[in-house]
């Protein structure tokens, strides 16, 4: 098989994307990558990611190539959890304290930075849109962050996220009151929950 072939291939799995790594890992040099870059015209995204003519454009994915050390949180996370109707018109993520924020905050993203040792709690995978696994915070975790930042928050997502969450039937509700110990918003959380849970 030629290597045009096998990037071609790589391409076609992944929806139109394709990543240097991915090529070099196919037995494709750099210069052969570079040269199907250009005979096929594709369209670099950010560093080491690039993207055909005719794929979908998928922004999280690119945010998640572009800063691999981020995590999807707050509404963004909301949203991908399906806790959300709409699509947040800014992406929210979370670093680590004292991680360099100023690409992100320059391409608009909102940040939010936790310590250390909390930054791990509840990292799950979820879809974006287009089906590509993206790194975002789990059910409980993005509850915790709503309350968190309820001031910086739009009331109705964070209400809509607060009335879905509890229907969820695979909710944990245990787990949630450990992160609300961990973030402290106990008090908080407990008081949503015995408004909401029948």
């Amino acid at each position: 098989m030629s290597k045009f072939s096998v990037l071609d291939r790589l391409l076609d799995s992944n929806d139109g994307y394709v990543k240097t790594s991915e090529a070099v890992h196919a037995g494709v040099s750099r210069a052969h990558f570079g040269k199907y870059v250009r005979t096929r015209g594709l369209e670099r995204v950010c560093h080491g990611l690039y993207m055909a003519a005719g794929a979908w454009d998928d922004g999280k994915y690119v945010i998640q190539n572009r800063y691999p050390e981020a995590v999807f949180s707050h509404e963004t996370a909301a949203f991908l959890l399906g806790l959300a109707d709409r699509e947040p018109t800014q992406y929210a993520v979370t670093l680590k304290a004292g991680t360099n924020a100023t690409g992100l905050t320059k391409d608009g993203i909102r940040v939010y930075k936790v310590k250390w040792e909390l930054f791990g709690e509840g990292i799950i995978s979820a879809k974006s849109h287009a089906g590509r696994d993206l790194r975002t915070y789990n059910a409980e975790r993005t509850i915790c962050d709503l309350v968190r930042s309820r001031r910086n928050i739009d009331i109705q997502c964070f209400q809509t996220a607060i009335r879905e969450y509890v229907r969820l039937k695979e909710k944990n509700i245990p787990l949630l009151m450990r992160y609300a110990r961990y973030f402290s918003v106990e008090k908080k959380i407990r008081h949503y929950l015995e408004v909401l849970l029948p």
